[in-house]
């Protein structure tokens, strides 16, 4: 006899404020990922616009908002902008290694230092060891982390000066939450490059899509991510391509050089 179908239960939070629009409130739907269909379930809730945090999936479900969309680049139709070509040059000395989910007191040191400088007040800012351990290690899951790391010198492995938390899928790579050093001026957009580099992997391993979570419009700390295409972002009908012409006009309502924010996925600690 065949083991019984487990249908997942879903919850949603209490109201709370939004951290992109100022004036509105945010709200989630979502469930657990366990059991020996985690994988599966997690696979099918991203295609329809879910994220991972931890053992949960969730998405946004606010009353009257459909300002979060969810986006994903299509990586083997990817050709970089003058910008990201520049980027990809500056930090190709980079040695970026693949590691099991599992945190070091060295990420979590570079984590702190991103979030002091980038994110103050943010939710994550007071995480401590134990809850950066909780948020790499606890994926029921096909997890990595990626570590970006100077040349190494002599018998010394290189500086880490970046990180990303990464979820290998069946259709392409998800970036679940990625950091690096926010001082570290002499080199051109880690942030990006480090999106540039899960684009170059996805389409190396023959994934369709690098998944970058949501896209808010009106929030600055959101848009960075037009600026990767073609892009895909989910619509009521399902996932549909971003036109040149309206990419054009979301890039000419991104500030052209203002630093972003945010690099890749959302807070991946899931506190409601």
């Amino acid at each position: 006899m065949s083991a019984p179908v487990r249908f997942p239960r879903f919850f949603v939070t209490t109201p709370s404020p939004c951290p992109y629009l100022p004036g509105r409130t945010e709200r989630k739907v979502f469930t657990e990922l366990k059991g020996p269909d985690a994988e599966q379930l997690n696979e099918a809730l991203g295609r329809i616009g879910f994220r991972r945090s931890q053992t949960v999936a969730y998405r946004p479900s606010c009353a009257g908002c459909h300002a979060c969309v969810s986006v994903r680049v299509v990586a083997d139709e990817f050709s970089p902008s003058k910008s990201q070509r520049r980027s990809l040059r500056a930090n190709s000395d980079l040695v970026a290694t693949e590691c099991r989910p599992w945190a070091t007191e060295e990420q979590f040191d570079l984590l702190c230092r991103y979030l002091s400088a980038r994110h103050p007040e943010g939710g994550m800012s007071t995480m401590d060891e134990m809850d950066y351990a909780d948020m790499v290690e606890h994926t029921p899951v096909s997890s990595y982390v990626i570590e970006y790391r100077e040349p190494a010198d002599g018998l010394q492995q290189g500086r880490l000066v970046g990180a990303c938390l990464t979820d290998r899928q069946v259709d392409g790579l998800s970036m679940i939450y990625s950091f690096f050093d926010p001082d570290h001026e002499s080199r051109s957009g880690l942030g990006n490059y480090i999106i540039l580099d899960h684009i170059r992997r996805a389409a190396a391993d023959g994934l369709p899509y690098v998944y970058l979570g949501y896209w808010v419009e009106g929030s600055d700390r959101m848009q960075y991510k037009v600026k990767f295409r073609p892009m895909e972002r989910l619509s009521r009908s399902g996932w549909e391509r971003v036109s040149d012409e309206e990419h054009r006009r979301l890039l000419r309502g991104s500030a052209d050089g203002t630093r972003s924010k945010v690099v890749a996925g959302d807070p991946a600690s899931f506190r409601k």
